[in-house]
């Protein structure tokens, strides 16, 4: 009978150690883990599960469904890690904006590889729909931010670094192009070499770092070349089996940018707590009452007292207020109102949530000519050009004369109701925006160009090849017996007439001809024939 109280105990001991072995043992590492999580009873029945095994995952269950990533994101990871990632490394060297800058560029590589993990997933949208935009927007977006850092800095001394940079970020474009997107990165780095070979050149003598930085930019091309070449040759390809290009973009955006169909790994039991819930505003107190005059008071009663304090007080209210001289009042001196400017006040920026809907602001409409304020005239010889402005009327000689010499070219603009005399042999004349404007020249080697200036009036004297006229509205041109080889040019013009001197050396008037405005167009034998328009009777 005593053996067998001592059996009996010593299976009872024997159990208490099995129980605490098995309570010991990581579950992880433990074979009878079922697929649902829960430890399965041992066979002999002497055990039960510890209750805190439902709470924690299989560590095989996440491993079972991770897939690798196409070999076209790993070369483009490659490339980011490499290059790109050098690129930035150069870029905060130097330091400022241009470090800024070159964080812009890494996120818009980030931004293609998302694009590119969308195209495996998703089938292909139309080019022209707005899911085609809606995948691309991101994209987008950052090659924007690249080009804006280099438009609100263009006074930086780097802003040769910033153009080089956002000339450069074109090549990312070549997700959009479908045949031969190789050709596209060429041409961005032509652009990109044309800002960059500056950098180069200025800092040459000076700093070897900025050098080294163009040459690793210039060598993200190149790799981003020989990968467009081997997986992207004929442009981008999608996935024909995929899903919709949404649908694709929103798991990418939501985090699955792997790639993969791995199971998000579930929180352990020790993890911190889930968030709290977002407050409810349903049951929320409402506002406090509005005054009656609708407007909210801002001032209390004591502020409001102390300004009726200030009005009782009468005329020493404006004791401190400036005296203005009467010389200076525009209500007195139309001068003043003619020729003084209001100061142009902050430019308002006012965002599209803040307006809604609503229309634009209108733009200011630009003062009439008679309301602008009037420049002095000048006549000055810069280099070998002239140039004659502002005048509103002839001098007190009775006309403006000019010595001209034959390396001499002469502008006129902005002229009322004068006459310019050309003495000597010019080499060209234009005039813009002149009205009511009479020209006299001796000869001139190439032409005289007239562009916006009505009821305009030009005599030759000798010899003038050409005559251009530009939206000219009533012209008078008197040509000579040197200068009847004339050739003239019309566009948009209206009443210009060429008077002709009498044939052979006899005496007499100008003949006026005037010259054709109306033209008739048609086709004869698939060949467009225009012709002149002639009015019998």
């Amino acid at each position: 009978m005593a053996n067998m109280n001592n059996l009996t105990t010593l299976i009872k001991r024997l159990e208490a150690a099995t129980s605490r072995l098995e309570d010991m043992m990581p579950t992880g590492s433990d074979p009878s883990v079922a697929r649902n999580g829960l430890a399965s009873l041992p066979e002999s029945g002497l055990t039960a599960p510890r209750a805190d095994v439902e709470d924690e995952p299989s560590s095989s269950q996440t491993h079972l469904a991770v897939a690798p990533l196409p070999p076209a994101i790993d070369d483009f990871d490659a490339l980011i890690n490499g290059d790109v990632k050098t690129f930035v490394n150069m870029s905060e060297e130097i330091g400022g904006l241009v470090a800024e800058q070159s964080a812009a560029v890494l996120r818009a590589f980030a931004a293609e590889r998302k694009f590119l993990i969308v195209t495996t997933k998703a089938k292909k949208p139309d080019i022209q729909s707005p899911v085609y935009m809606e995948v691309l927007k991101d994209l987008q977006s950052t090659m924007g931010i690249v080009n804006d850092i280099r438009e609100a800095n263009r006074p930086s001394p780097l802003f040769g670094h910033l153009t080089t940079v956002s000339e450069g970020i074109n090549v990312l474009t070549w997700v959009a192009i479908e045949t031969k997107p190789v050709d596209t990165i060429t041409e961005s780095l032509s652009s990109a070499q044309f800002w960059g070979n500056r950098v180069i050149k200025e800092y040459k003598e000076k700093d070897q770092t900025h050098v080294q930085w163009v040459q690793t930019f210039y060598r993200i091309f190149t790799s981003l070349s020989g990968y467009v070449k081997q997986h992207y040759p004929s442009g981008l390809t999608w996935n024909p089996d995929g899903v919709d290009p949404l649908q694709a973009n929103e798991e990418v955006n939501n985090g699955d940018q792997s790639s993969t169909r791995s199971l998000p790994p579930q929180p352990s039991a020790g993890g911190p707590p889930p968030p709290p819930p977002l407050p409810n505003f349903s049951n929320a107190p409402p506002p406090p009452p509005m005054p009656p005059n609708g407007v909210p008071s801002s001032r209390s009663p004591s502020d409001m007292g102390a300004v009726f304090d200030e009005i009782s007080r009468g005329e020493a209210v404006t004791s401190k207020l400036r005296r203005v001289d009467p010389s200076s009042q525009t209500h007195k001196n139309p001068s003043l109102r003619a020729g003084s400017a209001v100061p142009a006040g902050p430019v308002r920026s006012d965002s599209s949530s803040s307006r809604g809907n609503r229309s634009p602001i209108p733009g200011t409409k630009p003062k009439p000519e008679s309301m602008r304020a009037k420049k002095p005239p000048k006549k000055e010889l810069e280099g070998n050009k002239w140039l004659i402005e502002n005048y509103d009327s002839n001098p007190p000689s009775g006309m403006l004369e000019i010595k001209a010499h034959i390396s001499h070219s002469i502008l006129i603009s902005r002229c009322t109701k004068t006459t310019i005399r050309v003495i000597g042999k010019a080499n060209a004349i234009s005039l813009d925006n002149c009205t009511r404007v009479s020209l006299i020249i001796d000869s001139l080697v190439s032409a005289v160009d007239v562009i916006k200036s009505p009821r305009f009036e030009l005599q030759v004297l000798g010899k003038l090849p050409t005559i251009m006229l530009d939206q000219v509205d009533g012209a008078a041109v008197y040509l000579g017996r040197e200068s009847l080889g004339t050739e003239v040019f019309t566009s948009k013009c209206t009443g210009v007439n060429v008077n002709l001197p009498p044939p052979g050396d006899e005496e007499g008037d100008y003949v006026e001809r005037a010259l054709p405005e109306q033209m008739k167009h048609v086709v004869r034998d698939g060949v467009m024939v225009s012709e002149i328009v002639e009015h019998a009777g």
